[in-house]
């Protein structure tokens, strides 16, 4: 009893997810022995749901797609999982199956504002025993019930996308993340080296064009279906390891992982595109311009500062383009100079 209210006290502690996702599969190893068992993130990408492990328990130990960049992907059509499908579509609290290879696996779904947002899969070489089985049940309800909380204080109120005051951390971890592509391991085949694309972590602003003209024609609801409905072309048009945030108005801020120069204009464009083709009912053709940047080891105001030019380029040279920092300053478009090597002037 003592070790699981401990559990249960460093669960309710977090206003992490990710350390929250890690101390549920410590309770589960510690209290009942689980030997493997994953949390896994349940998306809508083109209208398709998808599986994509974020936190993992195996021998004992317990990994993070955050600690393992090369885990980061795109998921698994959920199609893949027939009893996960199976207990979602019955909103079954739980469901257990045998592999072919004789390995019992219990589903335990997680539920955000009446959506699938993830599951517990919790592997065992036997059946699981009905008190087991209970005090799972009991673990995951503290979860699912906290996890519903810090979502709640993280997302904005009208879009669900995240809010402002969440950025900082996510930053941060974005910043470890292009520190460790800085000093990537030794690869000792020179034409891998030249032929492999360097990835890197990318900050975009992104701003509706002519947004007041909205509101102040059609009235403030149309103009809050706009916001929600570019919240959705967001959702969409970007990878569930991105992070998408809205920062007041109409101005939203992407921070993308991993991904070449190339591939992020490219999908930058493609939001952009999707946008200017999408019919907004009653409102018409909406646009909007983005200005990024490079994630590098400056602090979050210098990288925004780059981002937020690009983008007041983009607003005054035509609006309804993307912008990239960098190539601006390049061709003399904008001009930076850095003073005391921390504040930078334009």
């Amino acid at each position: 009893m003592d070790a699981l209210l401990k559990h249960l006290v460093e669960i309710t502690g977090h206003r992490d997810h990710t350390l929250l996702d890690i101390s549920v599969l410590s309770a589960l190893h510690e209290l009942i022995g689980t030997p493997q068992a994953r949390v896994l993130e349940i998306f809508k990408f083109r209208d398709e749901l998808y599986v994509r492990p974020r936190v993992w328990l195996e021998d004992g130990k317990v990994a993070t797609s955050e600690e393992n960049l090369e885990a980061e992907q795109a998921g698994d059509p959920l199609t893949h999982y027939p009893c996960l499908l199976a207990c979602i579509e019955q909103r079954a609290a739980s469901m257990e199956e045998v592999t072919t290879d004789g390995t019992h696996v219990l589903w335990l779904p997680t539920w955000l504002n009446d959506k699938i947002n993830g599951c517990l899969e919790i592997r065992n070489v036997g059946p699981f025993a009905r008190n087991v089985r209970h005090v799972m049940e009991g673990i995951l309800r503290v979860y699912r019930n906290f996890q519903n909380l810090l979502d709640y204080s993280e997302r904005d109120s009208l879009t669900g996308l995240l809010n402002r005051k969440t950025f900082d951390e996510n930053f941060s971890k974005m910043v470890s993340s292009a520190s460790y592509n800085d000093n990537p391991s030794p690869c000792h085949d020179p034409d891998r080296r030249l032929h492999t694309e360097h990835k890197e972590q990318w900050l975009a602003v992104i701003d509706i064009d002519h947004f007041k003209r909205v509101n102040d024609r059609f009235g403030h609801l149309y103009g809050d279906e706009v916001l929600l409905l570019i919240a959705n072309l967001l959702r969409s048009s970007f990878r569930s390891q991105d992070r998408i945030f809205r920062f007041g108005g109409e101005e939203f801020v992407v921070l993308l992982r991993s991904t070449t120069l190339a591939d992020a204009r490219n999908i930058f464009t493609r939001f952009r595109t999707n946008v200017e083709r999408y019919p907004f009912p009653q409102v018409g053709q909406v646009t909007v311009s983005i200005g990024f940047a490079n994630i590098s080891q400056q602090t979050p105001v210098v990288i925004l500062g780059h981002a937020d030019q690009a983008l007041y380029y983009a607003k005054t040279h035509g609006r309804n383009q993307v912008c990239h920092y960098d190539e601006l300053v390049a061709s003399g478009e904008l001009q930076s100079q850095v003073a005391n090597d921390s504040v930078e002037f334009f």
